[in-house]
């Protein structure tokens, strides 16, 4: 663990939701390069090396983009309905998308075209269940990057957590592949907190455990995913590829050496760093997660209240929360 002193549960889930916004911002001005046209890995911080053409270049340093935003909208459903209310994230993204809400400043960017035609199917009355376009090529990364608070929040068995996990894909990325994804994600988030000595290995044999061998969530997982298959990825925006490179770039031992290695990937740097950071910080814990980031890190009076109220469950009796 980056710090050398094992983190209480509490840190690690303030790690991982703080993790992933520091990491998505972190990525926010590297986005849309190739590898090669990246700072060297050592000079990759929140305000880019003088001279390097920075994606976004009017959004401040430290802000996170669509993927924070999102996230934070579905901690701020999970912790107001006590459920996933898939109606009411469907609102509270439109709210977003309207208006900037969970958005630092209020602006909104980056928006995912999937994500968009989504947003529009609810508009037009569609309900939420359905409203995520669902072929194969509408598997964007879109779902993946904002379904961690979903693991930190639940508190229920890992049959439930995976239903979740695919039923919140649904509202923007209807296809099985999406929604596999985001539900091994999920156990991959729980295994870590869990403390599981290879919780990788332990989600993708949950996952197998618990799903029918024939279902589809399984034709994705053994034929798409291939959790088998060494670590390996390319920073796209293709959620398999996303998954993938997240888990490469938690083979490094620290935060910072996770995150920087997402962005190192080039592409959706944002993306990749949200999803691989949010884990690394739940691993490692709040303290592993270098102050200046911290320090730099915009929005505090938008997520500080949602993790309070997140932590503030951890004391609370067990629930088994429910899908409506």
């Amino acid at each position: 663990m980056g710090t050398g002193t094992p983190a209480s549960r509490r840190d690690r889930i303030e790690g991982g939701l703080v993790g992933l916004l520091v990491g998505d911002a972190l990525g926010v001005p590297y986005e849309f390069h190739e590898p090669g046209e990246l700072p060297p890995i050592e000079r990759i911080e929140m305000e880019p090396p003088e001279g390097f053409g920075r994606a976004h270049a009017g959004v401040p340093a430290g802000t996170w983009s669509d993927d924070g935003a999102q996230a934070l909208c579905l901690l701020a459903s999970l912790l107001d309905c006590g459920r996933l209310d898939l109606e009411d994230l469907g609102r509270r993204l439109i709210d977003w998308y309207d208006r900037g809400f969970m958005a630092v400043d209020g602006k909104v960017f980056d928006v995912g075209i999937t994500t968009t035609r989504a947003l529009r199917n609810l508009r037009e009355g569609i309900p939420a269940m359905m409203a995520g376009p669902h072929d194969e090529r509408d598997n964007g990364n879109g779902a993946l990057m904002r379904v961690l608070p979903l693991a930190l929040w639940h508190r229920g068995t890992d049959v439930d957590l995976i239903d979740l996990a695919c039923l919140q894909s649904k509202l923007t990325h209807g296809h099985a592949r999406s929604q596999a994804c985001c539900a091994l994600y999920c156990l991959w988030a729980r295994r870590i907190l869990d403390g599981a000595a290879d919780p990788w290995r332990e989600a993708v044999r949950t996952m197998r455990t618990l799903c029918d061998y024939q279902s589809i969530l399984m034709i994705e997982l053994e034929g798409a995913i291939r959790p088998d298959e060494p670590p390996s990825g390319k920073g796209t925006g293709y959620v398999v590829d996303c998954l993938r490179s997240g888990r490469l770039a938690m083979e490094e031992p620290t935060y910072e050496g996770v995150v920087k290695s997402a962005i190192a990937l080039g592409h959706d740097t944002d993306t990749t760093a949200c999803v691989a950071g949010g884990l690394a910080g739940l691993r490692d814990g709040i303290g592993a997660i270098p102050d200046r980031w911290r320090q730099a890190l915009r929005g505090k009076e938008l997520y500080g209240p949602l993790l309070e109220r997140l932590l503030d469950r951890l004391e609370g009796p067990g629930d088994v929360p429910r899908a409506r």
